[in-house]
């Protein structure tokens, strides 16, 4: 018999934590509705005497993500407005961690360094909607897995 995952062990969605440290304080970015960080691996192609086909060697990589909040926070915006009046850029870290008490495989934290904004939105409405939210692309120059799942059964 086939090892399957039961059900259970799918990890919820939206039972996450989300903070925010900026210059010191720490927030719980309780307004977040989505998140997600990546990184992409920048490679090189190696020719490679004797065959056709060239390689591929990683050689670096480069962290982005984007996140969807609630618009009831000034935050991101004074950033923003800090960096057109003094040209002082600021940075900040993100802390995710997900857990699910109903999954066997517990929690993972995973914790973005330096973070730093693309842009944002300063001001919005829409007659038409039910709530607002707003979009930011952030990048990020470092991260750490501070916890991480456990393998489930028969992995």
């Amino acid at each position: 018999m086939a090892n399957t995952m039961s059900a259970r062990d799918a990890v919820s969605a939206s039972l996450a934590e989300c903070y925010i440290t900026l210059d010191g304080n720490t927030y719980n970015f309780m307004q977040a509705i989505n998140l997600e960080a990546t990184i992409e691996k920048t490679k090189s192609e190696v020719p490679i005497l004797g065959k056709t086909g060239k390689g591929n060697k990683s050689t670096g990589w480069t962290g982005s993500g984007s996140a969807t909040f609630h618009y009831n926070t000034s935050l991101f915006r004074e950033l923003l407005y800090n960096y057109k009046e003094t040209g002082q850029d600021m940075y900040f870290d993100i802390k995710v961690t997900n857990e699910d008490p109903t999954s066997s495989v517990g929690k993972q934290t995973v914790f973005l360094k330096g973070c730093n904004m693309n842009g944002g939105v300063l001001a919005k409405f829409d007659a038409d909607a039910e709530y607002l939210d707003e979009e930011m692309e952030f990048t990020f120059e470092d991260f750490e897995i501070q916890t991480k799942f456990t393998n489930l059964p028969g992995m």
